[in-house]
């Protein structure tokens, strides 16, 4: 029964703003009927086009700085240098609270007095979301067949064509798994944006909270609906690839 009763209370409150999205009267408490023109009102809100637009840029532009960096750490640290203070210092951006990391980047854009803007959140966004990357990714090195590896260097290949060719197509399953995570990272990410982007742009996550303030309406829910759904398939598909490729590394 307490196993049930939270799933409940974590999943209950999700399962009714959805259903309020579709309401036909403009209260968040009462069911007043069937309707999508809530859905139809958010593509007609300037403001709310241009917070997507920001956070599908800086989302993008992240993502590629994170499943990069993240991938060469991952690499770095499960073949050439094993060491357990670097491991934990790889990860120490998932770890640390958001307000942390978000202060101490403002201080440091700040010192090197650096204009804040999307390029500010992009930069920040790809620090945050490396360490997650290079989780999944070192998790898929550990089921990697090394010795496919150490033939390609028997036969005279070097370091980068042995990685290219031989290693990177191992990892791809679990590197697109947390390219995956690292956009919806940022998609939802709220509080290292907050400190580091400008006063002119502004991302999804900060319009919703300045809307938020002075109450909550069925718009809002239904754009946080759509926000989950873009969430939750997200993170299904790094799930199945990263079972995809567990499963052909068994084969």
């Amino acid at each position: 029964m307490p196993f049930w009763a939270t799933y409940v209370f974590l999943y209950l409150p999700i399962v009714v703003l959805v259903l309020m999205s579709f309401n036909s009267g403009k209260s968040v408490y009462t069911y007043e009927g069937f309707s999508l023109k809530w859905y139809g009102e958010l593509a007609g809100d300037e403001r709310i086009r241009e917070g997507l637009v920001n956070t599908l840029i800086v989302a993008a532009g992240s993502t590629v700085i994170a499943t990069v960096l993240g991938t060469l750490l991952a690499v770095g640290l499960a073949r050439h240098t094993r060491s357990k203070l670097l491991d934990a210092l790889a990860l120490m951006p998932a770890v640390l609270p958001d307000l942390v990391l978000a202060i101490g980047l403002l201080v440091f854009y700040g010192m090197i007095q650096m204009t804040l803007g999307l390029h500010s959140v992009i930069l920040a966004h790809g620090l945050f979301s490396m360490a997650f990357v290079a989780a999944v990714v070192r998790t898929r090195l550990t089921n990697a067949d090394t010795s496919l590896e150490e033939a390609s260097r028997d036969l005279g290949a070097g370091p980068v064509s042995t990685f290219m060719r031989i290693t990177l197509p191992q990892l791809l399953p679990g590197i697109v798994a947390g390219a995956l995570l690292a956009f919806t990272l940022s998609l939802d990410e709220f509080v290292i944006a907050f400190f580091t982007v400008g006063n002119s742009d502004q991302t999804l996550p900060i319009v919703i909270y300045s809307m938020i303030r002075f109450g909550v309406t069925p718009k809002i829910n239904a754009l946080a609906a759509i926000l989950l759904l873009v969430s939750f398939t997200a993170v299904i598909a790094g799930q199945r690839l990263t079972k995809i490729g567990e499963t052909r590394a068994q084969d």
